[in-house]
Protein backbone atom coordinates (compact mmCIF):
# COMPACT_ATOMS: atom_id res chain seq x y z
CA UNK A 1 0.00 0.00 0.00
CA UNK A 2 1.27 3.44 -0.97
CA UNK A 3 0.91 6.40 0.93
CA UNK A 4 3.47 8.86 -0.46
CA UNK A 5 3.75 12.81 -0.07
CA UNK A 6 2.56 14.49 -2.90
CA UNK A 7 4.74 18.23 -4.45
CA UNK A 8 1.40 20.16 -4.50
CA UNK A 9 -1.13 21.23 -1.85
CA UNK A 10 -4.41 21.30 -3.25
CA UNK A 11 -6.22 24.47 -3.90
CA UNK A 12 -8.84 23.93 -1.62
CA UNK A 13 -6.31 23.48 1.37
CA UNK A 14 -4.41 26.48 -0.15
CA UNK A 15 -7.62 28.53 0.17
CA UNK A 16 -8.03 27.80 3.55
CA UNK A 17 -4.56 28.69 4.79
CA UNK A 18 -4.72 32.11 3.17
CA UNK A 19 -8.48 32.43 4.69
CA UNK A 20 -6.67 32.03 8.35
CA UNK A 21 -3.83 33.83 7.15
CA UNK A 22 -1.10 30.37 7.67
CA UNK A 23 0.19 31.35 4.57
CA UNK A 24 0.45 33.39 1.61
CA UNK A 25 2.01 31.00 -1.43
CA UNK A 26 -0.48 29.98 -4.54
CA UNK A 27 -1.05 26.29 -4.91
CA UNK A 28 -0.92 24.42 -8.46
CA UNK A 29 -2.19 21.13 -8.82
CA UNK A 30 -1.28 18.13 -10.42
CA UNK A 31 -2.50 14.67 -9.98
CA UNK A 32 0.27 12.26 -8.28
CA UNK A 33 0.96 8.74 -9.86
CA UNK A 34 -1.44 6.06 -8.25
CA UNK A 35 -4.61 8.09 -8.52
CA UNK A 36 -6.63 10.34 -5.57
CA UNK A 37 -10.68 10.26 -5.13
CA UNK A 38 -13.03 9.66 -7.89
CA UNK A 39 -13.25 12.32 -10.64
CA UNK A 40 -17.13 14.13 -10.06
CA UNK A 41 -19.26 12.27 -11.54
CA UNK A 42 -22.30 14.16 -13.73
CA UNK A 43 -22.18 17.99 -14.00
CA UNK A 44 -21.24 19.46 -10.61
CA UNK A 45 -24.02 21.58 -9.28
CA UNK A 46 -23.04 25.18 -7.10
CA UNK A 47 -22.36 23.91 -3.90
CA UNK A 48 -22.54 26.70 -0.75
CA UNK A 49 -19.01 26.99 -0.77
CA UNK A 50 -19.02 30.48 -2.70
CA UNK A 51 -22.78 31.44 -2.48
CA UNK A 52 -23.26 32.82 1.23
CA UNK A 53 -26.78 33.57 1.89
CA UNK A 54 -27.72 36.63 3.60
CA UNK A 55 -27.15 37.09 6.71
CA UNK A 56 -26.13 33.11 7.38
CA UNK A 57 -23.78 34.52 10.43
CA UNK A 58 -26.12 36.67 12.71
CA UNK A 59 -25.30 38.40 16.19
CA UNK A 60 -27.01 35.93 17.98
CA UNK A 61 -24.61 33.17 16.13
CA UNK A 62 -22.00 34.70 17.05
CA UNK A 63 -22.91 35.10 20.62
CA UNK A 64 -23.51 31.82 21.06
CA UNK A 65 -20.36 30.56 19.60
CA UNK A 66 -18.35 32.35 22.02
CA UNK A 67 -20.05 31.40 24.98
CA UNK A 68 -19.64 27.72 23.81
CA UNK A 69 -16.22 28.18 23.23
CA UNK A 70 -15.59 29.55 26.94
CA UNK A 71 -17.36 26.87 27.93
CA UNK A 72 -15.37 23.83 25.93
CA UNK A 73 -12.11 25.21 27.11
CA UNK A 74 -13.16 24.98 31.04
CA UNK A 75 -14.17 20.90 30.33
CA UNK A 76 -10.80 20.26 28.58
CA UNK A 77 -8.28 18.66 31.06
CA UNK A 78 -4.89 19.59 31.77
CA UNK A 79 -3.32 16.49 29.47
CA UNK A 80 -5.17 18.59 26.66
CA UNK A 81 -7.97 15.74 26.06
CA UNK A 82 -11.61 16.01 26.27
CA UNK A 83 -13.86 13.24 26.99
CA UNK A 84 -16.82 12.92 29.62
CA UNK A 85 -19.34 10.26 31.35
CA UNK A 86 -17.83 6.39 30.10
CA UNK A 87 -15.71 8.57 27.43
CA UNK A 88 -12.92 10.00 29.48
CA UNK A 89 -9.65 10.68 27.68
CA UNK A 90 -11.61 10.35 24.01
CA UNK A 91 -9.43 10.67 20.97
CA UNK A 92 -12.35 11.01 19.24
CA UNK A 93 -14.33 13.70 21.27
CA UNK A 94 -11.03 15.50 21.55
CA UNK A 95 -10.53 15.48 17.90
CA UNK A 96 -14.08 17.50 17.73
CA UNK A 97 -13.71 20.06 20.04
CA UNK A 98 -10.03 20.87 18.50
CA UNK A 99 -11.97 20.88 15.15
CA UNK A 100 -14.77 23.31 16.41
CA UNK A 101 -12.03 25.39 17.64
CA UNK A 102 -9.85 25.50 14.21
CA UNK A 103 -13.38 26.07 12.38
CA UNK A 104 -12.77 30.21 13.67
CA UNK A 105 -9.24 30.00 12.34
CA UNK A 106 -7.56 29.00 15.45
CA UNK A 107 -4.50 27.29 14.73
CA UNK A 108 -1.23 26.10 17.14
CA UNK A 109 0.55 29.41 17.75
CA UNK A 110 -2.62 31.99 16.13
CA UNK A 111 -5.54 32.67 17.67
CA UNK A 112 -7.48 33.00 21.01
CA UNK A 113 -7.70 29.66 21.31
CA UNK A 114 -4.28 28.48 20.16
CA UNK A 115 -3.32 26.92 23.87
CA UNK A 116 -6.16 24.86 24.05
CA UNK A 117 -5.85 23.54 19.74
CA UNK A 118 -2.05 23.11 21.16
CA UNK A 119 -2.20 21.12 23.64
CA UNK A 120 -5.38 18.73 21.65
CA UNK A 121 -2.75 18.43 19.29
CA UNK A 122 0.04 17.29 21.94
CA UNK A 123 -2.70 14.30 23.31
CA UNK A 124 -3.48 13.24 20.20
CA UNK A 125 0.18 12.89 18.81
CA UNK A 126 0.79 11.11 21.96
CA UNK A 127 -1.69 9.07 21.73
CA UNK A 128 -0.73 7.17 17.82
CA UNK A 129 0.92 3.99 18.30
CA UNK A 130 3.28 2.04 16.41
CA UNK A 131 0.79 0.87 13.82
CA UNK A 132 -0.76 3.89 13.73
CA UNK A 133 -3.48 3.36 15.68
CA UNK A 134 -5.09 6.48 17.24
CA UNK A 135 -6.57 5.74 20.69
CA UNK A 136 -6.45 5.77 24.24
CA UNK A 137 -6.91 2.60 26.42
CA UNK A 138 -10.15 3.73 27.52
CA UNK A 139 -11.75 3.93 23.78
CA UNK A 140 -14.50 2.23 22.75
CA UNK A 141 -14.94 1.12 19.34
CA UNK A 142 -11.75 2.82 18.22
CA UNK A 143 -11.78 3.20 14.99
CA UNK A 144 -14.25 5.56 15.53
CA UNK A 145 -11.96 7.74 17.19
CA UNK A 146 -9.53 7.20 14.94
CA UNK A 147 -11.23 8.69 11.91
CA UNK A 148 -12.31 11.62 13.84
CA UNK A 149 -8.99 11.59 14.86
CA UNK A 150 -7.48 11.44 11.87
CA UNK A 151 -9.49 14.14 10.45
CA UNK A 152 -8.32 16.43 13.25
CA UNK A 153 -4.50 15.91 12.43
CA UNK A 154 -5.32 16.14 8.42
CA UNK A 155 -7.22 19.31 8.47
CA UNK A 156 -4.72 21.11 10.89
CA UNK A 157 -1.37 19.79 9.22
CA UNK A 158 -3.82 21.49 5.82
CA UNK A 159 -3.82 24.66 7.43
CA UNK A 160 -0.28 24.99 9.01
CA UNK A 161 2.12 23.14 6.59
CA UNK A 162 5.13 25.05 5.97
CA UNK A 163 4.66 27.10 9.46
CA UNK A 164 7.64 27.90 11.35
CA UNK A 165 7.21 24.87 13.54
CA UNK A 166 9.17 22.41 11.50
CA UNK A 167 9.74 19.55 14.28
CA UNK A 168 5.93 19.57 15.00
CA UNK A 169 5.06 19.75 11.46
CA UNK A 170 7.65 16.43 10.77
CA UNK A 171 5.97 15.01 13.76
CA UNK A 172 2.19 15.80 12.45
CA UNK A 173 3.01 14.65 8.94
CA UNK A 174 4.29 11.60 9.69
CA UNK A 175 1.79 10.66 12.48
CA UNK A 176 -0.85 11.42 9.39
CA UNK A 177 0.59 8.80 7.13
CA UNK A 178 0.56 6.10 9.92
CA UNK A 179 -3.13 6.50 10.42
CA UNK A 180 -4.30 7.06 6.74
CA UNK A 181 -1.85 3.31 6.20
CA UNK A 182 -4.17 2.36 8.97
CA UNK A 183 -7.16 3.36 7.37
CA UNK A 184 -6.72 1.72 3.74
CA UNK A 185 -5.29 -1.85 5.38
CA UNK A 186 -8.15 -2.29 7.76
CA UNK A 187 -10.55 -1.86 4.82
CA UNK A 188 -13.03 -5.07 4.46
CA UNK A 189 -13.91 -6.88 1.72
CA UNK A 190 -17.18 -4.94 1.24
CA UNK A 191 -15.17 -1.80 1.44
CA UNK A 192 -16.04 -0.81 4.93
CA UNK A 193 -14.72 -0.57 8.01
CA UNK A 194 -16.37 -0.94 11.31
CA UNK A 195 -15.42 -0.86 15.41
CA UNK A 196 -12.06 -2.30 15.69
CA UNK A 197 -8.35 -2.03 13.28
CA UNK A 198 -9.39 -5.47 11.43
CA UNK A 199 -11.43 -5.95 8.21
CA UNK A 200 -14.00 -8.04 9.22
CA UNK A 201 -17.34 -6.79 8.55
CA UNK A 202 -18.32 -2.90 8.44
CA UNK A 203 -21.23 0.04 8.88
CA UNK A 204 -21.80 3.31 7.20
CA UNK A 205 -21.52 4.87 10.33
CA UNK A 206 -17.75 3.93 11.24
CA UNK A 207 -16.93 4.22 7.46
CA UNK A 208 -17.86 7.65 6.97
CA UNK A 209 -15.21 8.56 9.89
CA UNK A 210 -12.33 6.84 7.76
CA UNK A 211 -13.67 8.56 4.63
CA UNK A 212 -13.53 12.07 6.18
CA UNK A 213 -10.09 11.52 7.48
CA UNK A 214 -8.76 9.95 4.18
CA UNK A 215 -10.31 13.13 2.62
CA UNK A 216 -8.54 15.83 4.95
CA UNK A 217 -5.29 14.20 4.24
CA UNK A 218 -5.73 14.01 0.50
CA UNK A 219 -6.66 17.55 0.73
CA UNK A 220 -3.57 18.31 2.85
CA UNK A 221 -1.40 16.70 0.18
CA UNK A 222 -1.32 13.03 1.31
CA UNK A 223 -1.72 10.53 -1.85
CA UNK A 224 -4.43 8.59 -1.24
CA UNK A 225 -5.31 4.98 -3.38
CA UNK A 226 -7.56 5.99 -5.62
CA UNK A 227 -9.16 2.02 -5.15
CA UNK A 228 -9.69 2.41 -1.40
CA UNK A 229 -12.09 5.62 -2.05
CA UNK A 230 -14.04 3.50 -4.60
CA UNK A 231 -14.08 0.22 -2.75
CA UNK A 232 -16.11 2.42 -0.13
CA UNK A 233 -18.35 4.28 -2.63
CA UNK A 234 -19.32 0.94 -3.36
CA UNK A 235 -20.22 -0.27 0.01
CA UNK A 236 -22.01 3.17 0.97
CA UNK A 237 -24.22 2.92 -2.25
CA UNK A 238 -25.04 -0.98 -1.41
CA UNK A 239 -26.41 0.51 2.56
CA UNK A 240 -29.04 2.57 0.39
CA UNK A 241 -32.61 1.46 0.89
CA UNK A 242 -35.49 2.16 -1.43
CA UNK A 243 -36.70 4.96 0.38
CA UNK A 244 -33.47 7.09 -0.28
CA UNK A 245 -32.12 6.47 3.60
CA UNK A 246 -29.37 4.40 4.38
CA UNK A 247 -29.21 1.03 6.68
CA UNK A 248 -26.19 0.25 9.12
CA UNK A 249 -24.81 -2.21 6.76
CA UNK A 250 -25.17 -3.98 3.59
CA UNK A 251 -27.44 -6.56 5.32
CA UNK A 252 -31.58 -5.96 4.89
CA UNK A 253 -32.34 -2.86 7.56
CA UNK A 254 -34.26 0.12 8.21
CA UNK A 255 -33.39 3.66 7.44
CA UNK A 256 -32.89 6.06 9.61
CA UNK A 257 -32.09 9.67 9.10
CA UNK A 258 -28.45 9.85 11.17
CA UNK A 259 -26.99 7.34 9.63
CA UNK A 260 -28.35 8.13 6.03
CA UNK A 261 -26.71 12.19 6.64
CA UNK A 262 -23.54 10.22 7.14
CA UNK A 263 -24.05 7.84 3.87
CA UNK A 264 -24.99 11.15 1.97
CA UNK A 265 -22.19 12.74 3.34
CA UNK A 266 -19.90 9.85 2.31
CA UNK A 267 -20.38 9.94 -1.16
CA UNK A 268 -19.72 13.72 -1.31
CA UNK A 269 -16.56 13.41 0.47
CA UNK A 270 -15.76 10.81 -2.00
CA UNK A 271 -15.97 13.26 -4.31
CA UNK A 272 -18.96 12.68 -6.00
CA UNK A 273 -21.05 15.88 -5.73
CA UNK A 274 -24.01 14.48 -9.07
CA UNK A 275 -25.80 11.88 -8.66
CA UNK A 276 -29.16 9.93 -8.70
CA UNK A 277 -27.88 8.59 -4.87
CA UNK A 278 -27.52 12.00 -3.29
CA UNK A 279 -30.76 13.08 -4.69
CA UNK A 280 -32.55 10.75 -2.99
CA UNK A 281 -30.42 10.86 0.45
CA UNK A 282 -31.03 14.64 0.43
CA UNK A 283 -34.94 14.23 -0.16
CA UNK A 284 -34.86 11.72 2.76
CA UNK A 285 -33.24 13.91 5.04
CA UNK A 286 -35.94 16.59 4.36
CA UNK A 287 -38.78 14.85 5.15
CA UNK A 288 -37.54 12.67 8.39
CA UNK A 289 -35.10 15.24 9.67
CA UNK A 290 -35.78 19.06 8.77
CA UNK A 291 -34.89 21.09 12.03
CA UNK A 292 -37.24 23.69 13.77
CA UNK A 293 -40.47 21.18 13.19
CA UNK A 294 -40.59 20.26 16.74
CA UNK A 295 -39.69 16.88 16.59
CA UNK A 296 -38.02 15.19 19.28
CA UNK A 297 -34.04 15.15 19.47
CA UNK A 298 -33.89 11.51 20.00
CA UNK A 299 -30.37 9.35 20.24
CA UNK A 300 -27.61 10.76 17.89
CA UNK A 301 -28.91 13.91 17.35
CA UNK A 302 -25.66 15.81 16.98
CA UNK A 303 -24.19 13.08 15.41
CA UNK A 304 -27.02 13.20 12.61
CA UNK A 305 -26.93 16.88 12.51
CA UNK A 306 -23.22 17.13 12.34
CA UNK A 307 -23.28 15.71 9.06
CA UNK A 308 -26.91 16.67 7.61
CA UNK A 309 -25.71 20.14 7.69
CA UNK A 310 -22.38 19.06 5.62
CA UNK A 311 -24.74 17.47 3.36
CA UNK A 312 -26.83 20.20 2.97
CA UNK A 313 -23.36 22.93 2.79
CA UNK A 314 -22.21 20.87 0.13
CA UNK A 315 -25.57 20.16 -2.35
CA UNK A 316 -25.88 23.96 -1.91
CA UNK A 317 -28.95 25.96 -3.52
CA UNK A 318 -32.24 25.43 -2.21
CA UNK A 319 -30.92 22.52 0.12
CA UNK A 320 -28.85 25.06 2.07
CA UNK A 321 -30.94 27.67 1.99
CA UNK A 322 -33.82 25.37 3.80
CA UNK A 323 -31.82 23.91 6.19
CA UNK A 324 -29.06 26.06 7.31
CA UNK A 325 -31.55 28.90 9.29
CA UNK A 326 -33.87 25.86 10.72
CA UNK A 327 -30.79 24.50 12.38
CA UNK A 328 -29.08 27.53 13.08
CA UNK A 329 -31.35 28.73 14.89
CA UNK A 330 -32.54 25.33 16.80
CA UNK A 331 -29.29 24.78 18.16
CA UNK A 332 -29.16 28.88 19.33
CA UNK A 333 -32.45 27.79 21.06
CA UNK A 334 -31.16 25.16 22.80
CA UNK A 335 -28.05 26.11 23.89
CA UNK A 336 -27.64 25.62 27.85
CA UNK A 337 -27.12 28.61 29.91
CA UNK A 338 -23.53 28.05 30.74
CA UNK A 339 -22.75 27.33 27.16
CA UNK A 340 -23.01 23.90 26.90
CA UNK A 341 -24.98 21.58 24.62
CA UNK A 342 -25.30 17.85 26.67
CA UNK A 343 -25.82 14.80 24.89
CA UNK A 344 -27.22 11.92 27.06
CA UNK A 345 -24.85 9.21 25.99
CA UNK A 346 -21.55 11.04 25.37
CA UNK A 347 -21.83 14.36 27.74
CA UNK A 348 -21.52 17.86 27.16
CA UNK A 349 -17.84 17.89 25.64
CA UNK A 350 -19.02 15.78 22.51
CA UNK A 351 -22.00 18.20 22.44
CA UNK A 352 -20.86 21.44 22.63
CA UNK A 353 -18.06 20.30 20.11
CA UNK A 354 -20.32 18.92 17.67
CA UNK A 355 -23.10 21.67 17.90
CA UNK A 356 -20.06 24.31 17.45
CA UNK A 357 -18.74 23.09 14.15
CA UNK A 358 -22.60 22.81 12.76
CA UNK A 359 -23.11 26.48 13.18
CA UNK A 360 -19.76 27.71 12.10
CA UNK A 361 -20.30 25.91 8.53
CA UNK A 362 -20.67 29.60 7.12
CA UNK A 363 -17.35 30.78 8.16
CA UNK A 364 -15.52 28.36 5.63
CA UNK A 365 -12.07 28.07 7.41
CA UNK A 366 -12.13 24.54 7.29
CA UNK A 367 -10.24 22.43 4.09
CA UNK A 368 -12.67 19.64 4.40
CA UNK A 369 -15.28 21.53 3.92
CA UNK A 370 -14.45 22.73 0.54
CA UNK A 371 -14.28 21.33 -2.74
Amino acid sequence: MSIRPVAWVAVRSACAMLAVGACAASAQVEEPAGGVAPAVVGPEKKTAENAPLENEITPELNLAVEKGFRALKMLQVKEGSWGGMRFERHVGITALAGIAYLADGNLPGRGAYADEVQRALDFLLSAVAETGLIAEDTSHGPMYGHGFATLFLGEVYGMTAGGPNTAQSTRLYEALVKACRLIVETQNAEGGWRYNPVPNDADVSVTICQIMGLRSARNAGIEIPKATIDRAVEYVRGCQNPDGGFRYQLMPGGSAWPRSAAGVASLFYSGIYTDEAIDRGLTYLVDHASPNRGLPPGSHYFYGHYYAVQSMYLAGGERWAGWWPAIRDELINTQSADGTWDDSYAGPAYGTAMALIILQMPKRYLPIFQK
